[in-house]
């Protein structure tokens, strides 16, 4: 008898840890899967099928581990959608928490400052991330632009300049929603102070953003542009910057002649005074506290040194000199 309850024993145990090494292989073991796995986890997938399809993939060694996981730790309806991939070992359990903490891959986009919104829109068409065209078109159409709480008519200048990370699959929507949040971001209270003190308008303050943006790449230099302008634009004299009138120009050919210096348009602010009717470009955040904060200043002028800085006058006088300085300079 004693021999055979030793025997029973032994079989018991056998099993137990036959069970055990099962159980550890199927819930505890990381998987390797067998090449890198690429998974889109599409709105409204159960837990359920998104098992079956990383089992089918070699990333769970079974659809059952991750469900278990799942209905202990009260998480079945937790995942998120998203791009995901797989290279590295991993446990059931592991795999879980990276679906319900939606550990997705990303992408990235930069946008730098200064661009206009059809290069913005072209830059994305490059990257894969949209279609031109239809970017083009939401970005004139009334009814989306009021869904982003503004009241302009076209969305140049309120797409800031930025490096995005984001899911692959966002659609043209998302991503001009996610540019105007990211622009409306830096409208913080002190500088929504500052307009007002100033006594300008958030679009406003746009147009003259994007100005100073496109007259200069150096942050340092920005608050003295903007003090030119603003001092021009107190004393009711044409700002008289290049490029407005470029921007103004369909199909312009990179040669701003005289002709186009007089050609009436609402951008050529040779001929008109006062800021055009939008920016011409999408303004910074360096660009856009220079418009809300310009340097202290009598200068009405400035002409480019050929190095990428600012020669600046006080005086008509000072400025013919200093333009046929830098002119005779660069003939040399």
């Amino acid at each position: 008898m004693r021999k055979q309850l030793v025997v029973l024993s032994l079989i018991f145990l056998l099993i137990a840890v036959i069970f055990g090494g099962y159980t550890y292989q199927q819930l505890l073991s990381p998987v390797a899967p067998p090449q890198k796995v690429d998974y889109q986890l599409e709105p409204g997938s159960s837990l359920s099928k998104v098992a079956v399809d990383l089992h089918a993939v070699g990333v769970l060694r079974n659809a059952l581990s991750i469900k278990l996981f799942a209905r202990l730790n009260k998480q079945s309806g937790q995942i998120q959608t998203g791009h995901y991939q797989f290279t590295e070992p991993a446990t059931p359990e592991q795999i879980l928490q990276r679906l319900v903490s939606g550990d997705v891959e990303k992408v990235s986009l930069t946008i730098p400052e200064g661009f206009t919104q059809a290069q913005i829109f072209d830059r994305i068409e490059q990257a894969g991330f949209g279609n031109a065209q239809k970017l083009s078109r939401l970005a004139n159409d009334p009814e989306f632009i009021k869904s982003l709480q503004l009241d302009v008519t076209t969305l140049e200048g309120y797409l800031f300049p930025e490096t995005y990370l984001f899911t692959p699959g966002v659609d043209e929507t998302q991503l001009l929603t996610m540019m105007v949040t990211q622009f409306q971001s830096q409208l913080d209270k002190s500088l929504s102070a500052r307009i007002k003190k100033l006594k300008l308008t958030p679009h406003q303050l746009v147009t003259l953003a994007s100005i100073i943006e496109k007259e200069t790449g150096k942050v340092e230099e920005m608050p003295l542009i903007s003090s030119v302008f603003h001092n021009r634009l107190k004393r009711g004299i044409p700002l008289q910057t290049d490029p407005t009138v470029i921007y103004g120009i369909k199909d312009f050919d990179g040669n701003l002649t005289r002709k186009h210096l007089k050609t009436p348009t609402p951008y050529n602010t040779y001929v008109i005074r006062g800021l055009p009717p939008g920016p011409i470009a999408s303004p910074g955040r360096a660009a856009l506290l220079a418009a809300a904060e310009p340097a202290t200043s009598k200068y009405l002028y400035f002409v480019s040194r050929g190095d990428g800085s600012h020669q600046f006058s006080a005086t008509l006088k000072e400025h013919n000199r200093a333009v046929r300085k830098y002119q005779l300079q660069r003939r040399r």
